[in-house]
Parts: C-alpha cells; structure tokens; sequence
C-alpha cells in the first residue's frame, strides 16, 4: 500500500473544525463504556453526523465466539437506541466481522465492511469519513484490505493497545487480533490511536458519581449506571470502586479541542509477542497522551441526560 507524506498525513491528522461524517466500531455486549461511548457520539450530533454502527466481534467469557460476540453487540446496539428512541438510527446498523482475519493479507468479509467502503469511496481526502473503532480492528483492516483506495478517504480513531511505555501490549482490542492491527498501523491511512491502559485507563466514573449525575435522569442513564455497578462489583470493585469508560475518549476526540493532547508519532508496529516494536522512518500517526477527565465527564454527563 502507498505510504502517503509526513506533510499530507499531519494535515489530516488535524482535529477537525467543522461537523464531520462518522461511522462507529462497536463491539457493544463486551463491556459497559461502548453502550456510553454510542449515547455520547448520538448525543453530540452538533460536532458528529452519523452514517453506520457496526458491530464487532469479541471472544471472552461473555461469547461464545467471536461471531457470538459480534451479534450480541449488533443487538445491544440496537437496545441502546431503542433506549434512547433514536428508531431513526436502526437502518444505520450492520454487522461486522464474524472471525479474526486469517492473515495479513486475507480480509474477512462483511456487511460492515461493505458498508464502510461504500461510505468511504463517497468522501473525499478534503473531506473524509472518520472511522471511529472501539473493538478489535478486524472490520476497518477488512475494508482497507478489500478497497485499498479507502486510506486516503477516511480518518481512523481507534482505542486500542497500551501507552508505549507500558510494560507489555496485552490489551485486549490489539490482542485478539494482532495481524489487523499490523494491516493498519502499516498502511498508511492517516490513524489516530488512544491508547487504553496508561492514557484512556484515566478516564473513569465511581458509584457516587453515577447516583448523583445519571440515576432517575431518564432509562438510558437508570441502565447505564445499573449495569456499570453491577459488572464493577462483579469484577472485584469494593464500597469505593471506580471503573473505566475509556471509549468514551475515541469519540471525544473528534467532539472538542479541549478533552484531550495528543501528539504526531512514528507508528509503531504491533507485535506477536506483545510489544510494540519501533522504526523512526515509519510515516506518521498521531497519539493521544492525556484526558482532560472532569471536563470530559462534565460533556459526557451534559449529553446523556438531555436524551
């Protein structure tokens, strides 16, 4: 694939000034801060215009398998709008990869990926899609494997493996499918990386705060502050517990200038083992550092409580 220029590839990289088209990578029934992550960006249509949801595919204790894991996400998905009454936004919804890709060079089919190569292919370098992805890469690695032209139409912002300076790469969006991450942080498409452990790892909400600022606001914030205390104390969280929304900060990226600081870096190249290995001469993605977490948690609160 062509690697573009630093100078082309820092211009897009810019967070942009205007209202943007996005679609949304969600692997839904995984965890409780992709349920948050798609009420804010449905909350924050001013900055973003939605054009598809795809659900992802994730293989833990709480699927069977990874097409397992994508169809409860489709369905979550679809159980947040109906909470939020967006039936508008059903149509937008498809479903993403069923398994992990093969190889580097083989790409896993599907309605998401033909859907994200439709959308892309309609926008310009000028103009592009931002590809927002919360889940394992494999639908947006699918689609620049299927349609190559595609990197130079879209903009991805994707949180997914640890800080560089963190020990190891076990996370787990980069680690269920390291030969999609290599597919992307090698192609060139102009890529926008929130790392989880170490930078979106800050970002969190406790109990307190929920009872305070979501519970009785409306059924969306009554389920979300439900289901995060249950799967907090579920996960060993005591009388103090907090938890991570982390991707929550993959859309906040794109929905004002002050939430985060990031930085243009050379991409680094996931893995096998489990680290990042690193060649200065690689082209150019940009890397979030720092979330401005109350002012964030103060818009994220705004929106979904206007639902």
């Amino acid at each position: 694939m062509e690697i573009k220029s630093s100078g082309w590839l820092a211009g897009q990289l810019e967070r942009p000034k205007k209202p943007v088209d996005v679609v949304l990578d969600t692997d839904t029934y995984n965890e409780i801060d992709d349920q948050f992550a798609l009420a804010y960006l449905i909350g924050s249509s001013d900055r973003l215009n939605l054009q598809g949801i795809y659900g992802a595919p994730f293989f833990n204790q709480k699927s069977l398998s990874p097409r397992d894991g994508m169809e409860k996400s489709y369905e979550e998905i679809m159980n947040i709008l109906s909470l939020m009454k967006r039936e508008d936004l059903k149509p937008l919804v498809c479903k993403g990869s069923d398994r992990y890709l093969p190889s580097e060079n083989e790409a896993v089919d599907s309605p998401a990926a033909r859907d994200l190569i439709q959308k892309a292919m309609a926008h310009t370098p000028e103009n592009p899609l931002y590809v927002i992805g919360l889940a394992v890469i494999t639908t947006i690695a699918s689609a620049i494997l299927l349609k190559p032209e595609i990197t130079d139409r879209i903009v991805v912002v994707w949180l997914g493996g640890n800080a560089y300076y963190w020990p190891n790469n076990l996370e787990f969006n980069m680690t269920q499918d390291i030969a999609a991450a290599r597919v992307v942080f090698g192609s060139g498409v102009p890529l926008v990386q929130v790392p989880c452990m170490g930078v979106a790892s800050t970002f969190r909400v406790s109990g307190p705060e929920l009872k305070d600022y979501l519970k009785g606001k409306n059924p969306l914030c009554d389920y979300l502050a439900e289901v995060t205390q249950t799967q907090a104390l579920q996960d060993g969280g005591n009388t103090t517990w907090s938890r991570p929304i982390w991707d929550v900060t993959a859309v906040a990226w794109l929905t004002g200038d002050n939430f985060e600081k990031d930085h243009l870096v050379s991409s680094p190249i996931p893995e096998y083992d489990h680290r990042y290995a690193f060649d200065p001469t690689r082209h150019l993605i940009k890397c979030v550092y720092e979330i401005h977490r109350d002012l964030l948690l103060e818009d994220l609160v705004k929106k979904l409580t206007k639902v």
